[in-house]
Protein backbone atom coordinates (compact mmCIF):
# COMPACT_ATOMS: atom_id res chain seq x y z
CA UNK A 1 0.00 0.00 0.00
CA UNK A 2 1.29 3.43 -0.95
CA UNK A 3 2.23 5.67 1.96
CA UNK A 4 1.66 8.81 -0.06
CA UNK A 5 -0.31 9.74 -3.15
CA UNK A 6 0.62 12.56 -5.51
CA UNK A 7 -1.68 13.93 -8.19
CA UNK A 8 -0.04 17.26 -8.95
CA UNK A 9 3.27 18.85 -9.87
CA UNK A 10 2.97 18.94 -13.66
CA UNK A 11 1.32 22.39 -13.62
CA UNK A 12 -1.29 20.95 -16.03
CA UNK A 13 1.30 20.43 -18.79
CA UNK A 14 1.85 17.01 -20.41
CA UNK A 15 5.48 16.08 -21.00
CA UNK A 16 6.67 17.46 -24.33
CA UNK A 17 8.93 15.46 -26.62
CA UNK A 18 12.18 17.35 -25.92
CA UNK A 19 11.64 18.28 -22.29
CA UNK A 20 13.54 15.39 -20.74
CA UNK A 21 16.64 16.04 -22.82
CA UNK A 22 16.36 19.76 -22.18
CA UNK A 23 15.97 19.12 -18.46
CA UNK A 24 18.88 16.68 -18.42
CA UNK A 25 21.20 19.25 -20.03
CA UNK A 26 20.01 21.88 -17.55
CA UNK A 27 20.82 19.68 -14.54
CA UNK A 28 24.18 18.53 -15.94
CA UNK A 29 25.18 22.18 -16.34
CA UNK A 30 24.49 22.56 -12.58
CA UNK A 31 21.76 25.09 -13.09
CA UNK A 32 18.97 25.69 -10.60
CA UNK A 33 15.27 25.19 -11.35
CA UNK A 34 14.48 27.78 -8.66
CA UNK A 35 16.68 30.45 -10.23
CA UNK A 36 14.99 33.40 -11.99
CA UNK A 37 17.25 32.59 -14.95
CA UNK A 38 15.72 29.13 -15.39
CA UNK A 39 12.98 30.48 -17.66
CA UNK A 40 15.65 31.90 -19.98
CA UNK A 41 17.96 28.88 -19.82
CA UNK A 42 15.14 26.44 -20.57
CA UNK A 43 13.32 28.75 -22.96
CA UNK A 44 9.91 28.18 -21.34
CA UNK A 45 7.54 29.94 -18.94
CA UNK A 46 7.83 29.75 -15.15
CA UNK A 47 5.16 27.07 -14.75
CA UNK A 48 6.78 24.99 -17.47
CA UNK A 49 10.08 25.10 -15.57
CA UNK A 50 8.36 23.43 -12.63
CA UNK A 51 6.70 20.97 -14.99
CA UNK A 52 10.00 19.93 -16.58
CA UNK A 53 11.48 19.27 -13.15
CA UNK A 54 8.41 17.20 -12.24
CA UNK A 55 8.59 15.05 -15.39
CA UNK A 56 12.32 14.46 -14.94
CA UNK A 57 11.55 13.04 -11.51
CA UNK A 58 8.54 10.88 -12.32
CA UNK A 59 10.22 9.42 -15.41
CA UNK A 60 13.17 8.36 -13.26
CA UNK A 61 15.68 10.64 -14.97
CA UNK A 62 16.50 12.77 -11.94
CA UNK A 63 16.06 12.42 -8.19
CA UNK A 64 17.10 14.20 -5.02
CA UNK A 65 20.63 12.86 -5.42
CA UNK A 66 21.02 14.12 -8.97
CA UNK A 67 20.96 12.36 -12.32
CA UNK A 68 19.94 8.70 -12.21
CA UNK A 69 21.50 5.74 -13.99
CA UNK A 70 18.62 5.74 -16.45
CA UNK A 71 19.06 9.45 -17.11
CA UNK A 72 22.73 9.01 -17.91
CA UNK A 73 22.04 5.86 -19.92
CA UNK A 74 19.66 7.64 -22.27
CA UNK A 75 20.82 11.25 -22.41
CA UNK A 76 24.57 11.47 -21.72
CA UNK A 77 26.17 13.55 -24.48
CA UNK A 78 29.01 11.08 -25.03
CA UNK A 79 27.40 7.67 -24.61
CA UNK A 80 23.67 8.25 -24.25
CA UNK A 81 21.75 5.51 -26.04
CA UNK A 82 18.91 7.66 -27.36
CA UNK A 83 19.46 11.30 -26.46
CA UNK A 84 16.52 12.61 -28.50
CA UNK A 85 14.18 9.67 -27.84
CA UNK A 86 13.91 8.70 -31.49
CA UNK A 87 13.46 4.98 -30.82
CA UNK A 88 10.04 3.64 -29.84
CA UNK A 89 11.68 1.29 -27.31
CA UNK A 90 12.88 4.31 -25.34
CA UNK A 91 9.32 5.54 -25.05
CA UNK A 92 8.21 2.12 -23.77
CA UNK A 93 11.10 2.24 -21.30
CA UNK A 94 10.00 5.62 -19.99
CA UNK A 95 6.37 4.52 -19.90
CA UNK A 96 7.30 1.53 -17.74
CA UNK A 97 9.43 3.66 -15.41
CA UNK A 98 6.67 6.26 -15.02
CA UNK A 99 4.28 3.55 -13.82
CA UNK A 100 6.69 1.37 -11.86
CA UNK A 101 8.24 4.23 -9.88
CA UNK A 102 4.87 5.27 -8.47
CA UNK A 103 6.08 8.88 -8.24
CA UNK A 104 3.02 9.98 -10.21
CA UNK A 105 0.37 7.94 -8.42
CA UNK A 106 -2.31 8.13 -11.08
CA UNK A 107 -0.37 6.23 -13.73
CA UNK A 108 0.08 3.07 -11.68
CA UNK A 109 -3.53 3.17 -10.52
CA UNK A 110 -4.78 3.80 -14.05
CA UNK A 111 -2.78 1.31 -16.10
CA UNK A 112 -2.91 -1.52 -13.55
CA UNK A 113 -5.95 -1.24 -11.29
CA UNK A 114 -8.35 0.71 -13.47
CA UNK A 115 -7.48 -1.21 -16.63
CA UNK A 116 -8.40 -4.45 -14.83
CA UNK A 117 -11.90 -3.04 -14.29
CA UNK A 118 -12.67 -1.74 -17.76
CA UNK A 119 -11.17 -1.21 -21.19
CA UNK A 120 -13.52 1.62 -22.22
CA UNK A 121 -14.13 4.63 -20.03
CA UNK A 122 -15.01 8.26 -19.53
CA UNK A 123 -12.90 10.71 -17.55
CA UNK A 124 -15.28 10.85 -14.61
CA UNK A 125 -15.07 7.05 -14.25
CA UNK A 126 -11.31 7.32 -13.74
CA UNK A 127 -11.78 10.05 -11.13
CA UNK A 128 -14.46 8.02 -9.33
CA UNK A 129 -12.20 4.97 -9.34
CA UNK A 130 -9.38 6.94 -7.71
CA UNK A 131 -11.69 8.30 -5.04
CA UNK A 132 -13.05 4.83 -4.29
CA UNK A 133 -9.56 3.37 -4.04
CA UNK A 134 -8.39 6.05 -1.62
CA UNK A 135 -11.54 5.71 0.46
CA UNK A 136 -10.99 1.95 0.75
CA UNK A 137 -7.44 2.56 1.96
CA UNK A 138 -8.46 5.23 4.43
CA UNK A 139 -6.49 7.79 2.41
CA UNK A 140 -9.32 9.97 1.14
CA UNK A 141 -7.57 13.03 2.55
CA UNK A 142 -5.26 12.72 -0.48
CA UNK A 143 -8.25 13.12 -2.82
CA UNK A 144 -9.16 16.50 -4.24
CA UNK A 145 -11.66 16.30 -7.09
CA UNK A 146 -10.29 19.23 -9.11
CA UNK A 147 -6.68 18.12 -8.71
CA UNK A 148 -7.40 14.54 -9.78
CA UNK A 149 -9.52 15.73 -12.73
CA UNK A 150 -6.60 17.84 -13.94
CA UNK A 151 -4.22 14.91 -13.46
CA UNK A 152 -6.48 12.64 -15.52
CA UNK A 153 -6.65 15.31 -18.20
CA UNK A 154 -2.85 15.51 -18.39
CA UNK A 155 -2.56 11.71 -18.52
CA UNK A 156 -4.90 11.64 -21.51
CA UNK A 157 -2.90 14.40 -23.19
CA UNK A 158 0.27 12.37 -22.65
CA UNK A 159 -1.09 9.29 -24.40
CA UNK A 160 -4.13 10.07 -26.51
CA UNK A 161 -4.15 11.50 -30.01
CA UNK A 162 -6.49 14.48 -30.24
CA UNK A 163 -9.91 14.03 -31.78
CA UNK A 164 -10.27 14.67 -35.48
CA UNK A 165 -10.90 18.29 -36.48
CA UNK A 166 -10.10 19.54 -32.97
CA UNK A 167 -6.34 19.68 -32.75
CA UNK A 168 -3.32 21.91 -33.28
CA UNK A 169 0.29 20.92 -33.91
CA UNK A 170 0.93 21.36 -30.18
CA UNK A 171 -1.43 18.46 -29.46
CA UNK A 172 0.99 16.07 -31.19
CA UNK A 173 4.06 17.12 -29.19
CA UNK A 174 3.40 14.99 -26.10
CA UNK A 175 6.17 12.49 -25.47
CA UNK A 176 4.22 9.23 -25.27
CA UNK A 177 1.57 9.73 -27.95
CA UNK A 178 3.43 7.49 -30.42
CA UNK A 179 2.80 4.46 -28.21
CA UNK A 180 -0.86 4.76 -29.25
CA UNK A 181 -2.09 3.29 -25.96
CA UNK A 182 -5.29 5.30 -25.54
CA UNK A 183 -7.75 6.40 -28.19
CA UNK A 184 -10.96 8.33 -28.41
CA UNK A 185 -14.01 6.18 -29.00
CA UNK A 186 -16.06 7.45 -31.89
CA UNK A 187 -19.76 7.72 -31.11
CA UNK A 188 -22.81 9.45 -32.54
CA UNK A 189 -23.60 11.26 -29.30
CA UNK A 190 -20.23 13.07 -29.34
CA UNK A 191 -19.50 11.81 -25.82
CA UNK A 192 -15.89 11.99 -24.69
CA UNK A 193 -15.19 8.30 -24.30
CA UNK A 194 -11.83 6.57 -24.48
CA UNK A 195 -10.47 3.06 -24.69
CA UNK A 196 -7.22 1.22 -24.07
CA UNK A 197 -5.89 0.46 -27.55
CA UNK A 198 -4.97 -3.14 -26.75
CA UNK A 199 -5.06 -4.44 -30.31
CA UNK A 200 -3.60 -1.44 -32.13
CA UNK A 201 -0.81 -0.28 -29.83
CA UNK A 202 2.80 -0.21 -30.97
CA UNK A 203 4.89 -3.32 -30.39
CA UNK A 204 6.97 -3.70 -27.23
CA UNK A 205 10.56 -4.86 -27.67
CA UNK A 206 11.21 -8.07 -25.66
CA UNK A 207 14.27 -6.50 -24.04
CA UNK A 208 12.17 -3.65 -22.65
CA UNK A 209 9.62 -6.10 -21.28
CA UNK A 210 12.41 -8.18 -19.71
CA UNK A 211 13.97 -5.05 -18.23
CA UNK A 212 10.61 -4.34 -16.61
CA UNK A 213 10.43 -7.87 -15.25
CA UNK A 214 13.91 -7.56 -13.75
CA UNK A 215 12.96 -4.30 -12.06
CA UNK A 216 9.78 -5.80 -10.63
CA UNK A 217 11.17 -9.10 -9.42
CA UNK A 218 13.31 -7.71 -6.60
CA UNK A 219 15.16 -10.48 -4.76
CA UNK A 220 12.70 -13.21 -5.76
CA UNK A 221 13.80 -15.85 -8.24
CA UNK A 222 10.36 -17.34 -8.78
CA UNK A 223 7.88 -14.85 -10.20
CA UNK A 224 4.19 -15.84 -9.94
CA UNK A 225 1.77 -15.14 -12.74
CA UNK A 226 -0.08 -12.35 -10.92
CA UNK A 227 3.14 -10.31 -11.05
CA UNK A 228 3.70 -11.25 -14.69
CA UNK A 229 0.12 -10.30 -15.49
CA UNK A 230 0.61 -6.92 -13.81
CA UNK A 231 3.64 -6.31 -16.02
CA UNK A 232 1.51 -7.21 -19.03
CA UNK A 233 -1.08 -4.64 -17.96
CA UNK A 234 1.60 -1.95 -17.73
CA UNK A 235 2.31 -2.58 -21.42
CA UNK A 236 -1.42 -2.90 -22.22
CA UNK A 237 -1.01 -6.53 -23.27
CA UNK A 238 -3.58 -9.31 -23.23
CA UNK A 239 -2.88 -12.47 -21.24
CA UNK A 240 -2.07 -14.26 -24.49
CA UNK A 241 0.39 -11.55 -25.54
CA UNK A 242 2.00 -11.65 -22.10
CA UNK A 243 2.43 -15.42 -22.20
CA UNK A 244 3.89 -15.31 -25.72
CA UNK A 245 6.32 -12.61 -24.63
CA UNK A 246 7.40 -14.65 -21.60
CA UNK A 247 8.02 -17.68 -23.81
CA UNK A 248 10.10 -15.57 -26.19
CA UNK A 249 12.19 -14.15 -23.35
CA UNK A 250 12.64 -17.65 -21.95
CA UNK A 251 14.05 -18.76 -25.31
CA UNK A 252 16.35 -15.77 -25.80
CA UNK A 253 17.63 -15.75 -22.23
CA UNK A 254 17.54 -19.48 -21.53
CA UNK A 255 20.73 -19.24 -19.46
CA UNK A 256 18.99 -16.91 -17.05
CA UNK A 257 15.26 -17.59 -16.95
CA UNK A 258 12.65 -20.24 -17.71
CA UNK A 259 8.92 -19.90 -18.22
CA UNK A 260 6.79 -22.79 -17.04
CA UNK A 261 3.11 -23.68 -17.15
CA UNK A 262 2.58 -26.85 -15.15
CA UNK A 263 -0.83 -27.93 -13.88
CA UNK A 264 -2.12 -24.45 -14.58
CA UNK A 265 0.60 -22.76 -12.50
CA UNK A 266 2.38 -20.20 -14.66
CA UNK A 267 5.61 -18.63 -13.47
CA UNK A 268 9.06 -17.41 -14.44
CA UNK A 269 12.03 -19.03 -12.73
CA UNK A 270 15.37 -17.21 -12.65
CA UNK A 271 18.39 -19.52 -12.68
CA UNK A 272 21.18 -16.95 -13.13
CA UNK A 273 21.37 -13.25 -12.36
CA UNK A 274 21.39 -10.69 -15.15
CA UNK A 275 21.50 -6.93 -14.76
CA UNK A 276 18.61 -4.87 -16.15
CA UNK A 277 20.93 -2.53 -18.03
CA UNK A 278 22.72 -5.49 -19.58
CA UNK A 279 19.38 -6.39 -21.15
CA UNK A 280 18.93 -2.83 -22.38
CA UNK A 281 22.38 -3.03 -23.97
CA UNK A 282 21.23 -6.12 -25.85
CA UNK A 283 18.61 -3.96 -27.49
CA UNK A 284 20.44 -0.70 -28.10
CA UNK A 285 23.62 -2.35 -29.39
CA UNK A 286 21.66 -4.17 -32.08
CA UNK A 287 19.53 -1.44 -33.62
Amino acid sequence: MALKYTFSGHESFPCKSLWLKKGYDFVIQEKDFNSPNAVVDLGVGKNMVSSIKYWLKVFGIYDNNGMTQLGEYLFNDEHGRDRFLEDLASLWLLHFTLIFSGEASLYQMFFIDFQRERKQFERNQVVDSIQRRLREEGKENFFNSNTVKKDVGVLLQNYCLPRKNSYTNEDFSSLLIDLDLIRHKENKEDKKEYFFNIEGKRQVAPEIFFYGLLQMKGEDNTIPYDVLQTLGLIFCMTDLETIEMLKLISERYSNHVTYSDVAGIRQMQFTNEIEPFTVLNDYYENI
